[in-house]
């Protein structure tokens, strides 16, 4: 059991960065006026890809992650890595709110803006997979959590 739960938690986070991975870009594309920029491809393109495919992989992803947390032993990585994750989740609410903002034509940022936005979750998601294949215990000074007995 433990295996499929986090073999479709790894899967629902890798839909739901890769989305946001490519948001960004169709927002770079839609600012530049791009073919892929136009409204008539933008629009369905990307509330498709945020409502019906990012959004439920996200659900999904962090459901399954709280459902581990109860195998998973404790320490520093699990407390920072729900940081991180939760950093995740306002990048993925303000890019919802950025597409909104696209969709009523109100467009404040230029291609650069959307471009250094799109390395944000990259670099979340290799501080993620490197909190969880390290693994500590604790963090500086701070003492390892308490270790429960085993009945």
């Amino acid at each position: 059991m433990y295996f499929w739960l986090k073999f479709f938690h790894i899967a629902a986070m890798a839909v739901w960065f890769t989305g946001l991975f490519f948001l960004p870009r169709l927002f770079v594309s839609h600012q530049r006026g791009s073919a892929d920029g136009t409204e008539r491809f933008f629009n369905p393109v990307a509330n498709t890809l945020f409502f019906w495919i990012m959004t439920p992989a996200a659900i999904v992803t962090i459901a399954l992650g709280l459902i581990l947390i109860a195998w998973i032993p404790s320490g520093a990585w699990l407390v920072l890595k729900l940081m991180v994750v939760a950093v995740a989740v306002l990048f993925h609410l303000y890019f919802g709110l950025l597409l909104y903002e696209l969709g009523k034509g109100n467009d404040r940022h230029g291609p650069l803006f959307y471009r250094v936005l799109g390395w944000v979750p990259l670099v979340l998601l290799l501080a993620i997979a490197a909190l969880t294949a390290g693994k500590l215990q604790t963090v500086g000074d701070l003492p390892p959590p308490p270790v429960h007995a085993s009945p």
